[in-house]
């Protein structure tokens, strides 16, 4: 299996208060509320623990990108990336991901991947993904455009890493007269893609078609499968069967020797699910021409709930169906073996801290976790033969497949029109 440590880097330091009086803590919430002395504490605070993480095992550490709110401090991707290049030895680094669509130079993309790859020694996942609504608002993104630039500025980027300049790239949304980078990936042709999402069908099967995994987020584990079923389908539409390799899943775990102790630190998972952070407005959560009419009707309903504060399930709801799981090392290994088996990844994301766990805490969640959760995890893996795509050595892309690995299985389900609005898919995330 491939075990990673994630956390959104949240800036818990801030008046919760305020946010709440103001109903929303997303895009508009004024950052004079930012206090930079302790934003300085807390980077700090986070670079400590992802040593520890690459100290006691853990294959990956996966960042991630968002803007103007205090759920997450990780403005750009690749600063914090290059950082735990230079920081750690053996944890890969796991970018979940780049947002493509949101900013104007895939090259830029292109070179820091390629920075960041030579300064680990190989060690770089280069995630993607199209970027929330809200990205599109706050960095005057056209989400309009969101998909079709999502698309043009993969097949650049792409492109970019595995072929020699120079060549011209004249696209609908980018046109470059020279790409010839002098900074070029280590890993050949290129690092592993490994696309991450929670809500479209249309991306999941986006990502099938590419053979790239896909990284369910924290999504109803009861309800998982049918995300599998999605992925699947379209695999067997241009000719390879998926497993385990093609699927990864993030969820909240929260260790600590005290089970109590674990327990009460997990309510800070809370804290981004609209009790104290997180709220949003529908529009920006999902702007106009984002997804299609219909997926967009849904997710503003979706959405609207959030502003009205009922768009998560009580802690103890959340417990008892695994979008939580704490306690001791041998109560949190017993509930993500039943996670393991019912969603079966090979790509594990445990999400260690949020909100106010305090530093010392988040430490020894991270210790107790290399030190027991995590061999115990590897043994069940092999179990049930969850390996993943660096044990298999699976090939990176359905592009990079060998052609006599591939039978293409037409059917009058394959040949429809793709439907973002596929009820089935939405149903999962009522």
């Amino acid at each position: 299996m491939f075990l990673s440590y994630f956390t959104e880097q949240p800036m818990s330091a801030y008046p919760a208060d305020e946010g709440l009086k103001e109903g929303f803590t997303s895009v508009m919430f004024s950052n004079k509320y930012y206090d930079p002395a302790e934003g300085s504490r807390l980077f700090n605070e986070r670079i400590e623990e992802y040593k520890l993480a690459d100290q006691v095992g853990f294959d990956g550490i996966m960042v991630n990108e968002h803007h103007n709110a205090p759920f997450c401090m990780q403005a750009r991707i690749t600063v914090m990336s290059s950082i735990l290049a230079a920081i750690t030895e053996n944890a890969k680094i796991v970018q979940l991901g780049n947002p493509l669509p949101t900013y104007d130079s895939p090259l830029m993309f292109a070179e820091e991947i390629a920075m960041i790859d030579m300064i680990s020694k190989g060690r770089l996942i280069s995630g993607i993904v199209r970027g929330a609504g809200q990205e599109s608002v706050c960095l005057n993104a056209n989400p309009a455009y969101n998909r079709e630039r999502f698309n043009e500025a993969h097949d650049l980027l792409v492109k970019t890493m595995t072929d020699d300049g120079p060549f011209s790239w004249e696209g609908e949304h980018f046109q470059y007269r020279v790409v010839n980078p002098w900074a070029r990936v280590l890993q050949k042709p290129h690092p592993r893609i490994w696309v991450p999402g929670v809500f479209s069908a249309e991306t999941i099967r986006w990502a099938a078609q590419h053979r790239y995994p896909y990284i369910s987020l924290n999504t109803p584990l009861h309800l998982t499968g049918e995300l599998w079923e999605i992925y699947d389908q379209a695999a067997r539409a241009v000719g390879y069967e998926a497993g385990p390799e093609n699927r990864g899943y993030l969820l909240r775990v929260h260790v600590q020797e005290d089970g109590d102790k674990a327990r009460e630190n997990a309510r800070e998972f809370m804290w981004m699910q609209g009790e104290f952070t997180g709220i949003g407005h529908p529009y920006w959560v999902s702007p106009s021409g984002y997804g299609s009419s219909a997926r967009r009707l849904d997710y503003a309903k979706m959405a609207n709930s959030v502003v009205r504060g009922s768009r998560a399930a009580p802690f103890e709801q959340q417990l008892a169906a695994r979008e939580i799981v704490a306690g001791t090392p041998d109560e949190v290994i017993a509930e993500l073996r039943v996670v393991l088996e019912t969603c079966r990844p090979s790509i594990l994301m445990l999400w260690g801290n949020d909100g106010d766990v305090n530093h010392d805490d988040s430490l020894r969640c991270i210790e107790l976790m290399g030190t027991e959760v995590l061999p115990a995890l590897r043994d069940i893996g092999d179990e049930l033969g969850l390996h993943d795509p660096f044990e298999l050595d699976s090939p990176i892309s359905l592009a990079l497949t060998p052609p006599d690995e591939l039978n293409p299985i037409e059917s009058a389900a394959d040949e429809r029109p793709e439907d973002t609005s596929d009820s089935r898919s939405l149903k999962m995330f009522r």
